[in-house]
């Protein structure tokens, strides 16, 4: 029994969602999705409500069930309020800037890295230290983020590079042999 996938999902008074056969698109205030679902699942619309059912108890159709739920949940929260990854740089000189609709940061390489934006995402500098990915499509929202901080990934020495915002990095220890010896 899938409790996710069991779960109907409210749709807000400012979104419009069509429902026709195994394509879904939904309309909201921020835009626009739409997306085709597997053929074993079957959407239902009834009093801004939207339910999803599978057609056996397979286990492929199991984990289908909450994934298709999921997906559609997030597609109607984007088109209404939108999703935002924000990243941190740590390090001494490292910053990020806007350049035009793209992002330029500088992460201790001899050239600044550029990074243009996919249709539908946008980035916002709010320091100089700080950016964050917007748009209405969680997935590709999480893929550019993810994008960025493997740009320079968190050092586990020093704790330097791209991380999201309240990441830990798990620290290790330098030389343990350099302190304590006597010569």
């Amino acid at each position: 029994m899938s409790r996710v996938g069991n779960k109907p999902i409210p749709v807000p008074p400012k979104v419009h969602v069509a429902v026709d056969g195994n394509s879904v698109t939904v309309k909201g205030p921020k835009g626009e999705l739409s997306r085709s679902v597997d053929q074993n699942m079957s959407i239902s619309l009834q009093n801004d409500v939207l339910t999803v059912s599978r057609a056996t108890d397979s286990r492929d159709h199991r984990s289908l069930h909450g994934f298709t739920r999921s997906v559609l949940a997030n597609m109607i929260e984007g088109v209404d309020k939108g999703f935002r990854k924000n990243l941190e740089l740590h390090g001494v000189g490292y910053r990020a800037q806007k350049s035009g609709d793209g992002l330029s940061i500088q992460v201790g390489f001899s050239h600044p890295v550029e990074i243009t934006p996919p249709p539908g995402i946008s980035f916002v500098t709010e320091a100089a230290n700080q950016i964050s990915v917007v748009g209405i499509d969680r997935e590709l929202v999480g893929k550019v983020a993810a994008q960025i901080r493997a740009v320079r990934p968190p050092d586990p020495y020093l704790g330097k590079g791209i991380r999201y915002a309240g990441e830990q990095i798990r620290r290790k220890a330098g030389k343990a042999g350099k302190l304590g010896r006597k010569k």
